[in-house]
């Protein structure tokens, strides 16, 4: 016999809602569809809203307050996106519908396609990609086309700076290359004699994260290109913090043959919470050809008494698809709204806010946590959450306090070249007022560190949850939720 359902709030008999007798002939179901055993929560309508809505507000969001996540771009997104994104003609058009029914989202395609050309200078633009990572999966399985066709099989390291994105070693390894680990210099750039004593015949490219994520453009980017195309290998750029270079420096015109954007971040989609992200990848000439496809091309550029007329095509040496259908047509739906309202001048005042926010942030706080490249950022910096004169006090002790003050935390630990690393990003949505609460709360929790270390050690204090114990919960997985208070059925 199995144990009965538990649940905490159901009580026998009571109902939510009251459906409308069938007007329709009935059909018995078949029988294997018909559960005598399924037991359901008997609960009245404002049970179950009240259930959710106290849900809700255990949830942190960005319409509630900052939201300093680093490298992940964590900002306010016009609600407007959303609306677009939900129009009838957008929403309701079925993948498999063809190209011929399809017109008005071809349209919109093909003008996102061109405008992330001209924002990155870029020959071609593929929207596969579902995501970041899955955009440098496809740039890595390009490269590997792309030395393939030539013949030239001896390549098979990446270079990676010890700086990057933690997902370009794995999509090197995925993609079947070796991985090899650049250092820093004592500026956060790439260290061009350990990058030197790399480039040989071996080298199938390098991929940058520019800026990388210590919130630094690299200084020598120009000659780190130089000697990667030096010999013979292809320069990838991790785009994900895209947002620092709006209208102010295209990859494409420094020498990068590929890279990514992340619409999710830059181009306006709520970012987390598992998705849906959309990571299309631009290209340089000579890539153009091994794109994922299909990509939007216009077959017919119509006149003033027809329109134009697109179709998905493959580009000649395709490495072929890299996602079902088409992409994520919701998110680039977002992103193009989102380009439409703020135009050129707009990109241009995102990047000019992106890093003022950020450099003001770290000005600010810098007397009070050590910021080990203490030089001018561009999109977000990297602090250390430890001091000498306050030993036992972490990273994660100063990010638990953080939820007290009504902060979600910044990401920790990451770079991991920085000791008990914070690393904070502002965005460029945050205005002066909200910048000067978080640094005055960030400057508070210092303060504690050396004058009260317990109220740190024990942080969070007002939160629905204390402090849960990481290492054993991934030890320790507990996969079924289990009430306190059992009420039977």
């Amino acid at each position: 016999m199995t144990e009965p359902l538990i649940f905490e709030l159901s009580s026998p008999g009571r109902k939510g809602v009251e459906l409308p007798e069938c007007d329709v002939p009935e059909t018995p179901l078949p029988k294997d569809l018909i559960r005598d055993d399924l037991l359901l929560p008997e609960l009245s309508e404002v049970d179950v809203v009240r259930h959710f809505t106290r849900l809700s507000q255990l949830n942190y969001g960005i319409d509630i307050s900052a939201y300093p996540l680093g490298s992940c771009t964590m900002k306010y997104n016009p609600k407007v996106n959303e609306d677009a994104a939900r129009l009838p003609g957008f929403a309701y058009t079925h993948p498999l519908q063809g190209p011929e029914e399809a017109q008005g989202n071809l349209l919109l395609m093909f003008e996102l396609q061109e405008w992330l050309k001209e924002i990155g200078g870029f020959a071609g633009v593929s929207l596969q990609p579902a995501a970041g990572a899955h955009g440098e999966l496809a740039g890595i399985m390009m490269i590997h086309a792309y030395h393939h066709d030539r013949k030239d099989d001896r390549r098979i390291k990446i270079l990676i700076p010890d700086s990057a994105h933690g997902t370009n070693p794995a999509s090197t390894a995925m993609g079947g290359f070796q991985s090899v680990e650049i250092p820093s210099d004592d500026r956060g750039n790439i260290d061009l004699e350990a990058l030197r004593r790399e480039c040989d015949g071996t080298v199938a490219g390098l991929m940058l994260t520019n800026p990388n994520t210590l919130g630094l453009f690299d200084e020598h980017v120009r000659e780190i290109i130089e000697l990667v195309h030096g010999c013979g290998g292809l320069m990838y750029g991790d785009g994900a913090n895209m947002n620092a270079l709006l209208g102010v420096v295209r990859p494409g015109d420094l020498g990068f043959d590929i890279l990514h954007y992340n619409l999710h971040k830059t181009f306006s989609t709520p970012h987390g919470g598992g998705g849906p992200g959309s990571g299309p990848v631009g290209v340089s000439e000579r890539l153009k050809d091994f794109l994922p496809g299909p990509i939007v091309e216009a077959v017919d550029e119509g006149d003033e008494n027809r329109p134009p007329k697109f179709d998905l095509i493959f580009p000649r040496k395709s490495i072929g698809r890299v996602k079902a259908f088409h992409g994520h047509f919701g998110v680039m739906v977002k992103a193009y709204t989102y380009l439409r309202m703020i135009g050129k001048d707009g990109l241009r005042a995102v990047a000019d806010h992106a890093v003022l926010n950020a450099n003001y942030l770290r000005v600010r706080i810098r007397d009070a946590y050590r910021v080990p490249y203490d030089r001018i950022c561009m999109h977000e910096f990297v602090a250390e959450g430890a001091w000498e004169d306050a030993p036992g006090i972490r990273a994660l002790d100063v990010a638990k306090r953080l939820m007290d003050y009504g902060y979600h935390p910044p990401t920790n630990y990451f770079p991991l070249i920085v000791h008990e690393a914070l690393m904070i990003e502002p965005t460029e949505t945050e205005s002066k007022e909200s910048l000067d609460a978080f640094a005055d709360a960030m400057i508070k929790i210092a303060g504690e560190a050396h004058t009260d270390p317990d109220v740190l050690h024990g942080a969070p204090h007002i939160t629905a949850f204390g402090r849960m114990d990481e290492v054993r919960a991934a030890k320790q997985l507990v996969l079924r939720y289990v009430p306190k208070e059992k009420n039977q059925i």
